[in-house]
C-alpha cells in the first residue's frame, strides 16, 4: 500500500535547532537546523517506507483565527536569528531534493497537513504525521499515524499515535481532543480556554459528555466548581476550540502525482550537501551514471586497462606529468596509474610482489624528473619506508594543496575535492565498503564495481589536478606548498615512525598516586557534604550542592541544576566544596586521559607513536592524534608530573628547544611598534615593560601581581581579546578591564594600527594572510550575527600571528631534521608542541644538537627583532622544561 509522510516542517526545524549545537559552514551560514531536519526526515522516511512525501510550513502574517482572537499566539517569542536564517535555506535544500512543499498565506500548516490527510486517507492510503505539536493527535485515525519525536536517554525516539492509542493514552478520541483543548487552553498558542482547568479535569469531562456543549446542557449534572467555571466562560471555551481545531476541508494544491518519491538524492541536492559540508550525508548519493565500467570501456576520453602482472607497470616511461592512485588492504594493493596522454591502467599486487612493488613506488618517487600527482602523500611514505629529500618538488599531494586552497574544511577527500572542483558526485570510501567491523574489502566487490570505484578515482584526480593548480596559483599558494608543506610530509612521516618512549611502570605510578589522591578529594567532598553521592552524577552533585548545601546562583538545565565548571567557579569563594569538586575532575581527567588512556598506545617497542596532521587546523598548526601529545597537561604540577613518564632511549637524553614569546615577537614585527621593538632588542622582560607602560608605574617597581596582569593582557592582545573577556581573565569589573585595553592602546599606537588595519583587509578580501602567505578565509566577517561577526574579528586580528608563528616552526622543523640526517648525526626530531621541540640524542651528540637546534630555530625567520630560543637536556620530558 502508498504511504504518505507528512511534516510539519516549522515543528520540525524547531525540534532540530534546539537539539544540535549551533553549526555553521564555510561560509558562515547556520547549518544546525537543516542538519538536523535532514536526519529526521530521511530516518523517518526509512522507518515508514514511504512512497510519497510532503513538507508542510507556516508562513508568516495573520491567518483566519487571527481574525477569530486578535491575540492569537500573541505572546509566542520571536524565531531566534539563527534559526529564521536557516527557513528559507532548508527549502531551497528541499526543492534541490524534489521534496513537495506545501504552503499557503492565510492557513497555518497543521490545515494544510490535516486537508491532505483527509484527502490522501479518503483515496485509501497510509498517512504518518511527523510533528512535534499535540494539537494533530485530533487527526489520527486508523490508517493516519501522528508520530512526535520524544527525547530519552539521550536519544530521540517517536511516540506513535493511531486512533486507538490517543483513546488509550489521553483518554479520549482524537477528535473529542480538540473539546479537551477547548476547555484547558493552549499557553503556547496564547488560547484561552477556561482559567482552572487542567488536562486531566478536561479529559475527565469530554470522556463523560464528549463535547463543550453537551457538557454546558448539563450543567447541573457536573462537579460544581468547574460548572460555574463553564457557565462563566463557556463562549471562551468554545472560541478556544474553534482556534485549536484543525480544519480538513482546504485545497492544498497537492496531487497525488506530485509527491510521488523517485530519488531526494539529485545531482542538485548534491551541491546543496556539499555546499553545507553534510558530510554524513553524502554517502546515500548515488554513483553517477557512466561511473560503471568494465576493461576496456573508456573514462572519459581514456581507455581503461587491467594489468596482470608487474611488468606491465613501466611508470617512469609513462609520461609526466603521471597521476596514480594507491589502496592498500592486507592481502592486496590496487594501483592505479595514467601518464600524459595514456591510458589508465589499473594493477592488483598481491603479498608475493609486493616488495618488488614498492620498489618501483620507491624508485618513481625519488625520481625527480617525473612529475606525481597523487593523495596521502605521508602514508604512502609509511607503507614505503621512504623518506624524500628536503630539495624534491615533483610529488604534488592534491589533498595537501587543496587544503592550503581552502584551510576551513573538515577533510580533503577525493569525494570533496570532485564537488568541489568538478560539481560531480563520486561514492566515497566508506559509502561503498561500509565501516567498522562491517567494512569489506576492495577484493570482496565485484570485479566491474572495484574497477569502477578506482577507476573513476584516478579520473578524478586528473581532472581536477589542473584546476587545482590554478586555484594554488591563484591564491599564492605554490611557494608554500612545494618549500614547506611538501618537504614537512617527510619530516612528519619520520616523527611518527621514531615515536617516544614511554617508561610503563612510571605511568602505573603515576596512575595509581593520581588514584589515591582521587579518593583522598573524594573524601573530603563526602565529609562536606554530610554523606557520601555519586560526584559524577550531575543530578546528585545538583542536589547536594542546591538543596542540601542551599548554595547560590543554581542554574536550571532540562535535567535538574547546572554543574558545570563556570557554576562550580563561581561557588569557589562560597563554599569549599566547589574548589574540592573542581580539583576531583581534574584528577579523574588526568587519569583517565593520560595516565591510564595512553597505555593502549604503547606499542610492542615501548613508544608511542602518534599521527601529525597538517590539514587539520586552520590556522595552519600542525596537530597530534591518537594519541594527542600535544595536550599533555602543563598548567597544573600533578599533571606535568606525567612527563616523567616519557624517556629517551638508552645512552639518549631529550633535547627540548622552544621559542621564547614568538608571537608576542610577530606581534612587535608585524605592527613595527617602536617601544615593543626596543624592547625585545634591549632584552627586556616583555610582561614588566607593559606592565610599567600601562599601570605607569616604574619598570623595577614592578611586581608580581602587575606582571600578571600586564601577561594576560600582551596575550589577550594577540588573541582580539575584548573587555569582558579581560575581566574574566583577571577577575576585576568590565570597566577596569577597559581601561587596561585603551592604556595599552594607548603606549603601543601601531598594535592598534596593526589589528584595525588587519580586521579592515579581511572584511575586504575575505581572508587574511600569514608572513607566508597562507591564507585564512574568514566567512563569518560576512554574517548576519553580531556574535559571529565578532568572532571573524577575532580570527582575523589572531590569524596573521598564530599562521606565522605556525609557519616558522614548520620551517625550523624541515631545517633541523634535514641538517641531522645530512651531517650524520643520529639523534631524531621526535615531537613538535606548538613552539617546542622535542629531539631525542645520543649523550655524545648533546651540545653539537642543542647548538643546531638554537642556530636553526633562531635563523628560521628574519623579523625586526631577534627570535629567541630556550634549550634544555633532560633524562625525561619533565625536566627538559
Amino acid at each position: 500500500m502508498d504511504k504518505l509522510l507528512l511534516i510539519d516542517g516549522n515543528s520540525i526545524m524547531n525540534r532540530a535547532f534546539y537539539g544540535l549545537p549551533l553549526l555553521t559552514n564555510a561560509e558562515g551560514r547556520y547549518t544546525n537546523a537543516v542538519y538536523g531536519f535532514l536526519n529526521i526526515l530521511l530516518k523517518t522516511m526509512e522507518e515508514e517506507a514511504a512512497t510519497h512525501l510532503v513538507v508542510s510550513f507556516d508562513l508568516k502574517g495573520p491567518t483566519f483565527r487571527h481574525e477569530l482572537f486578535a491575540d492569537y499566539k500573541g505572546t509566542r517569542k520571536g524565531m531566534p536569528e539563527e534559526l529564521r536564517e536557516q527557513m528559507p535555506l532548508v527549502k531551497e535544500v528541499l526543492g534541490a531534493m524534489d521534496v513537495s512543499i506545501c504552503e499557503q498565506e492565510g492557513l497555518e500548516a497543521d490545515d494544510l497537513i490535516g486537508s491532505l490527510a483527509e484527502s490522501f486517507y479518503s483515496q485509501g492510503m497510509e498517512v504518518t504525521i511527523l510533528t512535534g505539536d499535540r494539537d494533530l493527535l485530533q487527526l489520527a485515525k486508523d490508517r493516519v499515524k501522528v508520530s512526535i519525536p520524544k527525547t530519552k536517554a539521550g536519544g530521540t525516539t517517536l511516540e506513535h499515535y493511531r486512533w486507538e492509542d490517543v483513546v488509550e493514552k489521553i483518554g479520549v478520541t482524537p477528535p473529542e481532543y480538540v473539546e479537551v483543548k477547548g476547555l484547558m487552553g493552549d499557553p503556547s498558542d496564547n488560547i484561552p480556554g477556561i482559567p482552572g482547568v487542567g488536562e486531566k479535569t478536561a479529559v475527565k469531562v469530554i470522556r463523560q459528555w464528549h463535547s463543550i456543549e453537551n457538557a454546558y446542557a448539563h450543567l447541573e449534572e457536573l462537579p460544581k466548581r468547574f460548572a460555574n467555571l463553564l457557565q462563566e466562560h463557556y463562549e471562551q471555551a468554545v472560541l478556544s476550540k474553534r482556534l485549536a481545531a484543525i480544519v480538513v476541508d482546504h485545497d492544498p494544491g497537492i496531487a497525488l502525482g506530485d509527491c510521488k518519491l523517485d530519488t531526494l538524492f539529485t545531482p542538485e541536492a548534491h551541491k546543496w550537501f556539499s555546499r553545507l559540508e553534510f558530510k554524513s550525508l553524502m554517502d546515500r548519493f548515488p554513483v553517477q551514471e557512466g561511473n560503471r565500467m568494465q576493461e576496456g570501456a573508456f573514462l572519459s576520453s581514456r581507455r581503461l586497462t587491467v594489468c596482470e602482472s608487474l611488468d606491465a607497470m613501466d611508470l617512469e616511461g609513462a609520461g609526466s606529468p603521471l597521476h596514480y592512485h594507491w589502496i592498500r588492504e592486507p592481502e592486496e594493493d590496487y594501483f592505479l596509474w595514467c601518464g600524459d596522454g595514456d591510458a589508465v591502467r589499473l594493477l592488483a599486487v598481491r603479498n608475493p610482489e609486493r616488495e618488488a612493488f614498492h620498489a618501483k613506488l620507491r624508485g618513481l618517487l625519488c625520481n625527480q624528473a617525473v612529475e606525481k600527482r597523487t593523495v596521502e602523500l605521508k602514508e604512502q611514505l609509511h607503507r614505503l619506508d621512504l623518506e624524500l629529500d628536503a630539495g624534491n618538488k615533483s610529488v604534488l599531494d592534491l589533498g595537501l594543496a587543496f587544503y592550503i586552497i581552502d584551510p576551513n574544511r573538515s577533510g580533503y577527500s577525493i569525494a570533496e575535492m570532485a564537488q568541489t572542483f568538478l560539481q560531480k558526485a563520486h561514492g566515497t570510501e566508506e559509502g561503498l565498503l561500509g565501516k567498522g567491523k562491517s567494512r569489506i574489502a576492495y577484493g570482496d566487490l565485484p570485479a566491474e564495481d572495484r574497477a569502477a570505484h578506482l577507476a573513476n578515482s584516478l579520473e578524478v584526480l586528473m581532472d581536477i589536478s589542473p584546476l587545482l593548480l590554478k586555484k594554488l596559483e591563484e591564491v599564492e599558494g605554490l611557494t608554500l606548498y612545494y618549500d614547506m608543506e611538501l618537504p614537512l610530509v617527510s619530516v612528519l612521516k619520520s616523527m611518527e615512525t621514531q615515536g617516544i618512549q614511554v617508561d610503563a611502570e612510571v605511568l602505573q605510578a603515576y596512575s595509581a598516586h593520581l588514584a589515591v589522591m582521587i579518593g583522598e578529594v573524594e573524601s573530603e567532598i563526602h565529609a562536606l557534604a554530610g554523606g557520601p553521592f555519586n560526584i559524577n552524577s550531575p543530578k546528585q552533585l545538583g542536589t547536594v550542592l542546591f538543596e542540601n548545601l542551599g548554595l547560590p546562583t543554581a542554574k536550571r538545565t532540562k535535567t535538574g541544576y547546572s554543574t558545570a565548571i563556570e557554576v562550580l567557579e563561581k561557588l569557589r569563594p562560597v563554599h569549599p566544596i566547589a574548589g574540592k569538586i573542581i580539583t576531583y575532575r581534574q584528577l579523574a581527567k588526568l587519569k583517565s586521559t593520560y595516565a591510564d588512556g595512553l597505555f593502549p598506545y604503547i606499542r610492542e617497542d615501548g613508544r608511542i607513536h602518534s599521527t601529525f596532521n597538517q590539514q587539520i587546523a586552520a590556522t595552519g598548526r600542525i596537530s597530534s592524534t591518537e594519541p594527542n601529545l600535544q595536550n599533555i597537561p602543563i598548567r597544573m604540577e600533578i599533571g606535568r608530573e606525567i612527563r616523567k613518564a616519557f624517556i629517551p632511549a638508552p645512552g639518549h637524553v631529550f633535547v627540548d628547544a622552544d621559542y621564547s614569546q614568538i608571537e608576542l615577537r610577530l606581534l612587535a614585527h608585524l605592527s613595527k611598534d617602536p617601544n615593543f621593538i626596543l624592547a625585545f632588542r634591549e632584552g627586556l622582560d616583555i610582561h614588566s615593560m607593559t606592565a610599567s607602560q600601562v599601570f605607569h608605574v616604574p619598570f623595577e617597581e614592578v611586581d608580581k601581581d602587575l606582571r600578571r596582569k600586564a601577561k594576560a593582557v600582551n596575550f589577550g592582545i594577540v588573541y582580539g581579546i575584548s573587555d569582558f573577556g579581560l575581566s574574566q581573565d583577571l577577575d576585576i569589573g568590565v570597566y577596569e578591564a577597559k581601561k587596561y585595553i585603551e592604556s595599552y592602546f594607548n603606549q603601543y599606537p601601531h598594535v592598534k594600527s596593526f589589528l584595525d588595519r588587519a580586521v579592515e583587509e579581511a572584511k575586504e578580501n575575505g581572508f587574511v594572510t600569514t608572513m607566508y602567505g597562507r591564507r585564512r578565509p574568514i566567512p563569518e566577517l560576512a554574517s548576519s550575527n553580531h556574535i559571529q561577526r565578532s568572532f571573524g574579528e577575532r580570527i582575523a586580528m589572531n590569524a596573521p600571528i598564530q599562521g606565522s608563528a605556525a609557519d616558522i616552526i614548520k620551517i625550523a622543523m624541515i631545517h633541523v631534521h634535514d641538517r641531522l640526517k645530512k651531517e650524520g648525526f643520529r639523534a631524531r626530531l621526535l615531537l613538535q608542541v606548538h613552539d617546542e621541540l622535542l629531539v631525542e640524542a645520543p649523550v655524545e651528540e648533546k651540545e653539537a644538537v642543542q647548538a643546531l637546534l638554537v642556530r636553526e630555530m633562531e635563523h628560521a625567520a628574519a623579523l625586526e627583532v631577534p627570535l629567541t630560543v630556550d634549550v634544555q637536556t633532560a633524562a625525561n620530558w619533565y625536566d627538559s622544561k
